[in-house]
């Protein structure tokens, strides 16, 4: 993901780092005796509240707390075409494995409780908003205990003050799938089943389950909600029948996608990310007519290329897209057609 700001934006505004450290002492107690316990997690409100909130066929979208030359657009004008719409992104402390959230005043906020409204007015619609961690440029490290609970408690300290409904992993620098894992459980310990966890690996990233990320997303599959890989920026790839695949098409979607559904994964737990316009990413742009022809081929094995699945997917998850400002940006080309589609799946 692309979250590089517009030259001369104005600085980001942070949290005192003393707050951030007391918030995240108080969610290390509570995520203590969780563990420990295994009490202290959020109820869900009701029947729908938590994962079960996340349509059965869902659309996430990444908004961007930045400018970047695309769309300045507030939380409130994401189009409802999306379900889960991940905030990006979370910045790193001087604390390895902590984050923090610094809303960017080129957004045009009033105060930060403007936009904790608008989270909750999204949430209010039946919408998840979560935070996303890391982007091109987000480097968060989390190696060994001390910075996996510093994760752990630093997320939940974010989600107590801006009722995110969980976390996206899109970290590009590489992953301890041992200590991410741990911080990740931590976290679901904390708040239940009532948590919102998706993931953007790269797609060279889950071509095997020996890699640190498909290994993650394993190691956690008990309450991931999404694994939606970037197929973008991408050189080509193998596909599960072993042929090599060019991104940019229909098959690069669909046989790529493959290795995920036959190696472990639910097909709940499992999307299409792909970029809102050509503007959105270097190299791998499809349109939405390939993106919706994918998800039949999966879903319902018609509007395949070349490349065919063995059998179909009725439950995959969905599609994701980078980002809902570019999709903005094109006249929300990507959303108006892929949304309605998702949404239409059997």
């Amino acid at each position: 993901m692309d979250n590089t700001r517009t030259a001369g934006a104005p600085p980001t505004r942070r949290r005192p780092l003393t707050l951030a450290l007391a918030s995240g002492a108080l969610a290390a107690v509570l995520v203590t005796t969780a563990l420990a316990t295994g009490a202290g997690a959020r109820e869900p409100s009701g029947p729908a509240a938590g994962t079960q909130a996340v349509p059965r066929h869902a659309v996430t979208g990444y908004w961007h707390n930045f400018d970047n030359g695309s769309v300045i657009q507030r939380l409130a004008d994401v189009p409802d075409d999306f379900d889960i719409i991940a905030v990006a992104f979370a910045d790193s402390t001087t604390v390895p494995g902590e984050i923090e959230f610094n809303l960017d005043p080129v957004l045009g906020y009033t105060s930060e409780q403007e936009f904790k409204d608008e989270i909750a007015a999204q949430q209010a619609a039946g919408k998840s908003v979560i935070i996303s961690v890391g982007g091109e440029l987000g480097n968060v490290t989390v190696n060994d205990p001390a910075s996996a609970q510093a994760f752990t408690t630093s997320t939940l300290a974010l989600m107590d003050e801006y009722g995110f409904d969980g976390v996206d992993i899109d970290l590009e620098h590489g992953i301890n799938a041992t200590y991410l894992t741990q911080a990740m459980e931590g976290i679901h310990a904390a708040t239940g089943d009532s948590l919102v966890y998706t993931m953007a690996p790269q797609t060279i990233d889950m071509q095997s389950t020996s890699s640190q990320y498909f290994q993650l997303a394993l190691n956690t599959k008990d309450f991931l909600t999404v694994v939606n890989t970037q197929y973008y920026n991408s050189g080509t790839m193998l596909g599960c029948d072993g042929q090599v695949y060019a991104a940019g098409s229909v098959d690069f979607l669909t046989a790529l996608a493959c290795i995920q559904l036959e190696s472990g994964l639910d097909p709940s737990q499992v999307g299409l990310g792909v970029p809102a316009s050509p503007n959105a990413a270097g190299s791998g742009y499809v349109s939405p007519q390939t993106v919706t022809d994918a998800l039949d081929c999966l879903t319902q094995g018609i509007n395949c290329g070349t490349f065919v699945p063995d059998r179909t997917y009725p439950d995959l998850r969905g599609a994701m897209t980078w980002s809902t400002n570019w999709d903005a940006h094109s006249g929300y080309a990507w959303s108006s057609v892929v949304g309605p589609h998702v949404h239409a799946l059997p």
